[in-house]
């Protein structure tokens, strides 16, 4: 199966590998139930970044329309959880969001640049694997589901993006964006055992 969409997606620096692919496909349901998750974390991730920093005006208001489009994700995978009579349930996470999230410095301003920045690589990764999915998916309906979420999580990565440079110089939004992108391509490259989005 052919993975190479990396051109097609800004900061993400190596393609999703065919492995990958071929066990998500193979294990749709759990895949299913992880994008539940994923879609609450990001929400979650929205609305604790506003509790963050409140005074940044343009960041609340991008924040909150973000942080309400992932709940309607949330909503709409879990109504094909509910169609596919999948219950809700816990599952191991992968590594790829804790071990970016070590990389987030301590000490602001530079706390808040890589908050904005790791947050805008897992959405773009997000809206490679989705494409991947919504190419590749056997399930018609399903696929075209997955299809219709890319245009999203597009939005989000750029918006993030967006709020980098709108604090920060874009000379330094760019060199940091770089370093990060290494790292999280070499994440992904010990993949996790078990099937995730961001295995």
């Amino acid at each position: 199966m052919n993975t190479n969409t990396v051109s097609r997606i800004k900061f993400i620096k190596q393609p999703t590998s065919s492995a990958w692919l071929e066990q998500a496909l193979a294990n749709l349901d759990t895949i299913l139930l992880d994008h539940s998750h994923c879609e609450r974390k990001a929400a979650g991730v929205a609305l604790n970044l506003m509790f963050r920093y409140p005074s940044s005006t343009k960041l609340v208001r991008t924040l909150t329309a973000i942080a309400q489009e992932e709940l309607q994700h949330f909503e709409q995978v879990n109504q094909w959880l509910e169609r596919r009579g999948i219950p809700l349930a816990r599952l191991d996470a992968p590594p790829y969001g804790s071990e970016l999230n070590k990389q987030i410095r301590r000490n602001e301003p530079q706390r808040m640049l890589d908050f904005l920045l790791v947050y805008s690589l897992i959405e773009a990764r997000s809206h490679e694997r989705l494409g991947l999915l919504g190419a590749h998916c056997p399930d018609v309906e399903l696929a075209k589901f997955y299809r219709g979420l890319m245009a999203s999580e597009a939005r989000h990565y750029g918006y993030y993006w967006i709020l980098a440079t709108t604090y920060f110089e874009t000379e330094v939004v760019n060199e940091r964006l770089e370093e990060l992108s290494e790292i999280e391509s070499n994440i992904l490259s010990n993949p996790f055992p078990k099937p995730r989005i961001h295995s």
